[in-house]
């Protein structure tokens, strides 16, 4: 809990003078959970400072947001957008396929929703994750120099918007929607690594109701409670002086933002209150698959739950933070995508219908309604796993670990949609011809929010940095 020493010693405190308002800015910083970090490490470092820092990238920083919807556990292909219908049985789809908008592409039958958007998406078939290993590529993985991607980006743009203070990197687990949901696994990774670039960049992780209120407010000890009480009382007299006073109003636009979200504007991004509740239902999941259909033969159970019951709202949110200034997001449930048909993990059978189906829901809600409110060319979807399934199906109705082949699907960004790019071979296990790896996928992802021309011009990014990013080629059907 993070106090403010001089409220005690200064019961009159007002924030009317000009070095009071600095404390103040610099006091509200220190109470946004992502940024709480980076401004400890850095105490003479006011939030209004990481503002002004960030502004400073102009020409540098696309007007675009992403949103990484990583499938954790490694989502199958044939059972997703590449169903093989034509192999043997061991290997086609297991429940069999569905047309799409695109003439003579067909879907995983599971995928009815985003089979009618195809038009609206772009499906990579030759896509190789690199290996098979349960870890977080590529969100955070060697290509990245171990560093989680929406920090790279924050180091290249700052902490927080430059318009409206918003985090500019955040992730989104099932907690952030209910407390009451299992906590992320680190059993194969840290999503919020920051490698070298330090702690000050590490994502923004709201971690449920209860608590991601108190993230993105003042902390004050218990004991203070009643200067608290006398600081909520300065902020309010402050607001009433703003219009009226010219010295209030020759804070410069950086400490009128910080101020801004030390009063709380951010904090309605990350409240789905603010939502309609016909939005709400919309996009709501909760009823796709009960609690109580999911078997407890599996110990992967209160996971499935969890994705089940979460996911919808999770999307439904990252829109919401893109919509006010955050600039990568990362959702993800709790390592759902796994289907061996042992002890763990279910069937293909079961599996598909616990994850696939709310997944389905989900990203196709999320799609029409940036479609719907003009977001396509603001907002690029990304969403794929690790890694993908082996082409056959084992002994026990499931699929395993493979590197070779893994479902990836875009939408928006300005890129090229209503295309699928590449294809496999006659069982969905091998590229057939040159594919797409994970340096080109990250490259598409940091093209479209850095311009990487104008990047090499600033002398304040580190050169290690730029060379990572100069180290992959976006994928060029995407931008013909």
């Amino acid at each position: 809990m993070i106090g403010i020493p001089h409220l005690r010693k200064k019961p009159m405190f007002r924030i009317e003078s000009p070095r009071n308002r600095r404390c103040m800015l610099k006091a509200g910083s220190l109470g946004l959970g992502a940024l709480a970090t980076g401004l400890q490490n850095f105490p003479n470092i006011g939030l209004s400072d990481l503002l002004a820092a960030e502004a400073m990238a102009n020409g540098v920083l696309q007007d675009r947001s992403v949103v990484f919807l990583f499938m954790h556990g490694g989502p199958p292909q044939t059972e997703t957008f590449d169903p093989k219908m034509t192999a043997p049985s061991e290997y086609r789809c297991f429940n069999g396929d569905i047309a799409t908008t695109l003439t003579g592409v067909r879907y995983g039958a599971t995928m009815k929703k985003l089979a009618q958007l195809a038009d609206k998406t772009t499906v990579v078939r030759n896509f190789q994750a690199g290996d098979a290993a349960h870890n977080l590529k590529p969100l955070v993985s060697r290509y990245s120099n171990e560093t989680n991607l929406g920090s790279i980006y924050s180091r290249i743009a700052g902490v927080t918007d430059r318009r409206s203070g918003m985090p500019t990197n955040a992730m989104l687990f099932p907690k952030a929607i209910d407390e009451q949901f299992q906590p992320q696994t680190k059993a194969f990774g840290n999503f919020s690594n920051t490698g070298d670039l330090g702690s000050a960049y590490a994502p923004f992780v709201p971690s449920g109701a209860g608590d991601l209120l108190n993230n993105m407010k003042l902390k004050i000890d218990p004991d203070r409670l009643g200067d608290r009480r006398a600081l909520l009382s300065e902020l309010d007299h402050f607001k009433r002086k703003f219009d009226e006073n010219a010295e209030i109003r020759g804070l410069d636009r950086f400490q009128q933002q910080a101020f801004d979200v030390i009063l709380g504007g951010v904090t309605k991004a990350f409240d789905l209150k603010n939502e309609s509740p016909e939005v709400i239902e919309r996009y709501d999941t909760s009823r796709i698959v009960p609690p109580e259909s999911i078997s407890k033969r599996w110990n992967n159970h209160n996971n499935y739950r969890d994705h089940g019951q979460s996911l919808g709202k999770l999307m439904l949110l990252a829109r919401r933070l893109c919509e006010n200034g955050c600039k990568f997001v990362t959702v993800s449930t709790n390592f759902v995508w796994d289907f061996h048909a042992d002890k763990n993990n279910a069937t293909l059978n079961e599996g598909m219908r616990y994850v696939a189906e709310p997944y389905d829901h989900a990203v196709s809600t999320f799609i029409q309604d940036v479609e719907e409110r003009g977001l396509s060319d603001k907002i690029l979807l990304v969403t794929c796993g690790e890694m993908g399934r082996t082409p056959a199906i084992n002994a026990k109705g499931g699929r395993d670990h493979w590197a070779r082949l893994s479902p990836l699907l875009l939408h928006g960004g300005g890129l090229k949609m209503g295309q699928v790019i590449g294809r496999s071979d006659a069982v969905a296990g091998e590229p057939a011809g040159e594919p797409v790896g994970m340096t080109n996928l990250i490259s598409t992802i940091m093209h479209s929010l850095v311009d990487i021309t104008q990047l090499r011009l600033q002398n304040d990014i580190p050169t290690p940095l730029i060379r990572l990013l100069e180290s992959g080629s976006p994928i060029p059907q995407l931008h013909s």
